[in-house]
């Protein structure tokens, strides 16, 4: 008896090691260089950098969202457009412009068919204003939140974080702004290396 209870403890503590070691650290997912401040109120922040014309950041929205669904008011999941040159900073305005006008649900998946499916590039503020006309918004509106304070504002923080977070590649998640995760392995073992890191930065209850 006393033998079965040793042998049942040993498979537990090599079960709960594997486990444990699953998701390393250096391996599987980084640390950040320029970490920013983990903010002291039990939420777990975590960014999806991305960008509509990424064909990979096209396949992962639907699973993503689907992701960001299951979780509870412990993890702030947004996305943010990924800034490197003109075209992708053009993009960054339009992801904000459609926040502002609050019709993300339906305009967000509507570029990325845009783009991946029916070959429209969105490569102008003209090309901008014509398609989300055809989703149902006012073009004095759009133009009106397009060039806003705080659309402006929102791209160039985007600029400073992707900066800040070297990012060089879409897509990639950043969990409470010190660690990165990038999509090796396909976008299921993504999102695991993610719900590891995020238990990681979980406070102890």
């Amino acid at each position: 008896m006393k033998k079965n209870i040793i042998l049942s403890t040993f498979l537990l503590l090599i079960i709960s090691v594997s486990v444990a070691s699953e998701y390393r650290l250096g391996r599987d997912y980084g640390s950040l260089s320029r970490p920013l401040p983990v903010k002291e109120d039990g939420v777990v922040d975590v960014v999806e950098v991305f960008w509509y014309g990424c064909g990979h950041c096209f396949n992962l929205a639907p699973i993503t969202a689907k992701w960001a669904k299951q979780q509870d008011a412990s993890v702030n999941y947004q996305k943010m457009p990924v800034t490197w040159g003109p075209v992708h900073q053009l993009h960054a305005k339009l992801f904000y412009t459609i926040e502002a006008l609050g019709i993300g649900d339906t305009a967000h998946s509507a570029v990325f068919t845009a783009m991946h499916k029916e070959g429209n590039f969105l490569g102008s503020e003209g090309a901008i204003l014509e398609f989300l006309e055809k989703l149902g918004t006012d073009k004095s509106e759009t133009i009106k939140y397009m060039n806003s304070f705080s659309v402006r504002q929102k791209v160039k923080r985007a600029i400073e974080l992707s900066k800040q977070f070297k990012v060089t590649a879409t897509p990639m998640i950043f969990v409470d702004g010190q660690y990165r995760i990038e999509a090796k392995g396909g976008h299921s073992k993504m999102l695991k290396v993610v719900d590891h890191v995020i238990e990681l930065q979980k406070p102890v209850s």
